[in-house]
């Protein structure tokens, strides 16, 4: 595929974190990125044109809900996710994968595939590695993924061995299925939960199919920060180097500098917009609880050190207003101003990669941010969940 390739521009020198640039059918774009998450074909509450200006032009679209509604062959017809929401970037499908982690309750997992009930309506569904591949055909990402379990990361070992080995089945099935190879990327999804020799093995068997690109899969899903920092550490000592990189479902902001410190070069996440519908706003002082009454007569601006849209015309007062009276607005403008907040934070990345300087910028931001030292998380002195962003809202099979 001559149109999709990672180009490694410079390593940290004390880090060994990787600036690059992923090249796709529908832009080029500097690494590390953070990618917003537009589950339904939108990024909720934003117009494409405000996506545009909050993001880097590659976003997601989620498989399962879109094949549920309004379905993968309408979508089709319409141009793929791209005609269909007027987008004119680059898009990434998962496959349905984690759908599998977090609907756990309403399935049934088969060599053949997946039965689901509809998270909804109840009715029956069967999703394969197969019909996961068709339905992204269909969608028209230039990046999609292998249809896998994402198994809870605290498994048994038996259980994570015989999972994984499903999941190199199943990547070879959905490869083979593949019908657009020369316009859409198919990544391996590296699983094995915190057992360094299963993620080893499920490496090494899914670069015998040479995908484009791989996926670390199984995080963020309820471990520790130093479980999850340790997984990564040890993958960036064996994923290929001319390949990207792409951390499923992380996005908070100490994880996305210290995920990129680990050499990973592609992260998504739902909770930046989700906390902002619930009146959360990231700041360079740390979280903002906006409807705190601390808010009511705050006439400053929301991030002082922020240039977006929002902290150039709205003050926290007026802010705590409309997440108060449960304003669809406020939802919106604080939705733009997080994933604003994330763009900014990975284009600083990038240039802390570019200087040399990314483990003086990640232990700046730390105490800025309020998060504790990151020597503490690793060394286990400091216990935190991977959840910290996500932890006043429950996380359902809705988003990921």
């Amino acid at each position: 595929m001559d149109n999709f390739y990672y180009e490694l521009k410079h390593v940290c020198k004390q880090t060994g974190a990787r600036y690059g640039i992923l090249h796709t059918p529908h832009g080029d774009f500097e690494t590390p990125i953070f990618m917003p998450v537009g589950t339904k074909a939108t990024v909720k509450t934003l117009t494409p044109e405000e996506i545009e200006e909050v993001s880097d032009g590659l976003i997601l679209g989620n498989t399962y809900h879109l094949w549920l509604q309004p379905g993968d062959e309408l979508i089709a017809k319409a141009g793929g996710i791209r005609g269909f929401m007027n987008w004119n970037h680059a898009l990434l499908t998962d496959s349905g994968g984690f759908q599998v982690f977090s609907l756990a309750k309403i399935r049934k997992i088969t060599e053949e595939g997946v039965n689901f009930r509809h998270h909804k309506s109840g009715a029956p569904l069967f999703m394969s590695p197969e019909s996961s591949i068709q339905i992204q055909n269909n969608l028209g990402a230039d990046i999609i993924m292998s249809f896998d379990e994402c198994p809870p990361f605290h498994a048994s070992y038996d259980y994570m061995k015989n999972s994984v080995d499903r999941t190199i089945r199943w990547a070879k099935r959905g490869y083979d299925a593949h019908q657009k190879k020369d316009t859409q990327a198919l990544f391996g999804i590296v699983q094995g939960g915190p057992y360094l020799d299963i993620r080893k093995y499920c490496l090494e068997e899914l670069e015998k199919i040479n995908f484009p690109g791989y996926s670390i899969g199984g995080l963020a899903v309820g471990e520790s920060k130093k479980e999850m920092y340790d997984v990564l550490s040890y993958m960036k000592t064996i994923l290929p180097e001319n390949k990207p990189r792409y951390l499923m479902g992380v996005g908070s902001p100490d994880d996305l500098v210290v995920g990129s410190m680990m050499g990973v070069d592609m992260f998504d996440c739902v909770a930046a917009t989700r906390i902002a519908r619930h009146g959360t706003a990231l700041t360079h002082s740390g979280k903002v609880l906006l409807k705190n009454q601390a808010h009511y007569a705050s006439f400053v601006t929301l991030d002082n050190k922020c240039d977006c849209y929002v902290c150039k015309n709205y003050t926290r007062s007026y802010l705590h207003h409309l997440v108060k009276a449960e304003e669809i607005l406020g939802m919106r403008l604080l939705s733009y101003h997080n994933l604003y907040f994330l763009k900014t934070l990975m284009a600083d990345v990038r240039e802390a990669i570019k200087n040399d300087r990314l483990k003086d910028f990640q232990e700046e931001f730390f105490k800025e941010f309020g998060y504790a030292p990151l020597e503490d998380i690793l060394s286990g002195k400091v216990n935190e969940g991977t959840m910290k962003l996500h932890d006043q809202i429950k996380i359902t099979g809705e988003e990921k």
